[in-house]
């Protein structure tokens, strides 16, 4: 098989390598660059595939080991609410502290995530794997257990082959999943399209609320503890009042917005 032939190959895969890089880092642009390393080691070696397992599982085995360097060099993105306590003040916008991009978890599009040949049944549960609170949820987890967890329940990987991936045992991997199995159902919100009734009209109404910047109904349909942030700034909020000064204070910006669906 010559080069242009080997890089077709690997070049077909591109979406789904970028689609579990994503999962694994929480961000669009870290998991292009660990997409294309993951392509540069299996261009490099490629004369060792020995087709025991399919290219695709071959490149998601170099991809995940990619992403665990990665962890391990930059360590987990986060949300503001977990750097700190909620503002109590209200800081000017001159005052608001920025951090970089690759401090907080990022959305993907579909396109640059799904590979394109899946069946629909395939792409609708890869699709349901990119969901933003999802992807948040995966980071709070260690990151042996996140890549067990989505070796093993989101690409469908053996205990056996994902023990060989992590170069450990059948044993661990079992632990790792059932581990991040228990943190994921306290932590993974219900897809927007599982939304009951109610909830959809309460979403609606928090749209024309938003959208007429009428706060006091805002505020109105929210928790007591409901929290507000906005990367990349890195103060958050907590509470009605706290919430509603912010919103007609240094946030009024938002006023005039519209929300529109959008896939992302």
């Amino acid at each position: 098989m010559g080069l242009a032939s080997n890089i077709e190959h690997l070049e077909a895969h591109r979406p789904a390598i970028t689609g579990h890089c994503y999962r694994m880092l929480g961000s669009f642009f870290d998991a292009e660059d660990a997409t294309q390393e993951a392509m540069i080691r299996a261009w490099r070696g490629f004369e060792r595939f020995d087709g025991r397992a399919s290219l695709k599982n071959w490149l998601y085995r170099i991809a995940t080991n990619v992403c665990l360097d990665e962890i391990h060099n930059k360590g987990r993105r986060a949300r503001p609410i977990e750097e700190g306590a909620p503002f109590s003040g209200m800081p000017s916008v001159e005052e608001l502290v920025q951090r970089p991009a690759h401090f907080w978890i990022e959305p993907i599009s579909d396109a640059r995530a799904l590979p394109s040949d899946a069946d629909p049944s395939e792409r609708a549960m890869l699709k349901q794997s990119i969901r933003l609170a999802f992807v948040a949820a995966l980071q709070k987890l260690a990151e042996k257990q996140r890549a067990a967890l989505l070796l093993v329940d989101v690409l469908g990987f053996s205990a056996a082959e994902a023990a060989e991936t992590l170069e450990t045992s059948v044993a661990s991997v079992n632990s790792a999943l059932q581990r991040a199995r228990a943190a994921l159902s306290d932590r993974n919100p219900v897809p927007p399209d599982d939304l009951s009734q109610p909830q959809k009209e309460m979403l609606n109404r928090y749209v024309a609320a938003f959208e007429s910047y009428d706060i006091a109904a805002l505020t109105g349909l929210m928790r007591e503890d409901a929290t507000i942030s906005m990367p990349p700034y890195a103060l958050w909020f907590q509470g009605h009042e706290p919430i509603r000064n912010w919103m007609l204070g240094p946030g009024c910006g938002c006023r005039g917005s519209r929300f529109l669906p959008v896939a992302a």
